[in-house]
């Protein structure tokens, strides 16, 4: 299991050091403090990123939506809130002096790399052994493609929140589907145009010609640098980049991301890499509305 702050390089840019510091040590040993509970190990601290392992998935899953709960709980009136991803596999490691590797260790990391503040999430291997109880807890989002591995792996949305486990329920009035949201959102860059909409439900900005639907071509761009989801009837920019992602809105405000999400509104622009106050030239129009007839 990886466990990892949200947000801590802006904090450090925002609140300066030293306080950023002290948040991210009492949030991470918010975090350690579940791990005997459900015989968890600490192997090591990664900046602000802890990694663990567990006898068996029930653990983990239970050791994450601990954790998951206590920063919520440690949020109530606080100046500064916190925000935790965890992502998680199940398979065999390789231990050797004090540290592990190995094919799942690998996994487990790309997971908690596609999770977003305020997640859990875990692969099919890790849901497949869960308790039937567990598993009623387990929702799929998405089919991913991780780096350096062959096909792609089922993710699945642990809901850690007791609100959230009840309000899914198949059969209680707030499970059944809203409205739907016939919108569509439209990127256009340089000539090229893509829609992103009940159908086609993702699309991905970068340098990669091959795995990417809009294609940027500078040296602020990652190769798939950002993501454009459309989840719950709503648009998703979601940032999975080296040097970050700015929004700017139909008002102008511009929003920075690294490895963030927010969500898209109206009309705007979305420059990969490079801050808008330089003199952004390769940004990414996006549009949201009624389809053309």
């Amino acid at each position: 299991m990886f466990a990892d702050i949200c947000g801590s390089t802006a904090m450090y840019d925002n609140l300066g050091d030293d306080l950023a510091r002290r948040l991210i040590a009492r949030c991470i040993a918010i975090m350690l403090d579940q791990l005997p509970a459900h015989q968890g190990k600490l192997i090591k601290t990664i900046g602000d990123e802890i990694m663990c392992t567990f006898p068996d998935a029930e653990a983990a899953l239970n050791a994450a939506c601990a954790m998951q709960q206590a920063v919520d709980n440690g949020n109530n009136g606080a100046e500064y809130p916190m925000h935790i991803r965890i992502g998680f596999h199940y398979g065999d490691v390789i231990c050797e002096a004090g540290d592990i590797y190995g094919d799942t260790v690998n996994v487990a990391a790309r997971v908690a790399s596609v999770t977003r503040a305020s997640q859990v999430m875990a692969t099919q291997a890790a849901v497949d052994a869960l308790s039937a109880e567990s598993r009623d807890k387990t929702r799929p989002v998405m089919r991913a493609e991780f780096k350096g591995k062959p096909g792609q792996y089922d993710v699945f949305m642990i809901l850690w929140n007791p609100d959230d486990t009840e309000s899914t329920r198949i059969g209680t009035p707030a499970f059944r589907a809203p409205k739907e949201n016939s919108d569509e959102l439209t990127l256009r860059y340089r000539g090229q145009q893509f829609k992103v909409n009940k159908e086609r439900k993702s699309a991905v900005l970068g340098r990669d010609e091959k795995n990417c639907q809009i294609i940027v071509q500078n040296e602020f761009a990652s190769r798939q640098h950002v993501r454009i989801e459309f989840r719950f009837g709503k648009f998703f920019v979601v940032d999975q980049s080296t040097n970050g992602t700015y929004v700017r809105s139909g008002d102008g405000t511009v929003t920075s991301l690294m490895r963030e999400e927010m969500l898209l509104e109206g009309a705007g622009s979305i420059s990969l890499g490079q801050a808008y106050s330089v003199h952004v030239v390769d940004a990414v129009e996006f549009s949201i509305g009624p389809p053309a007839a």
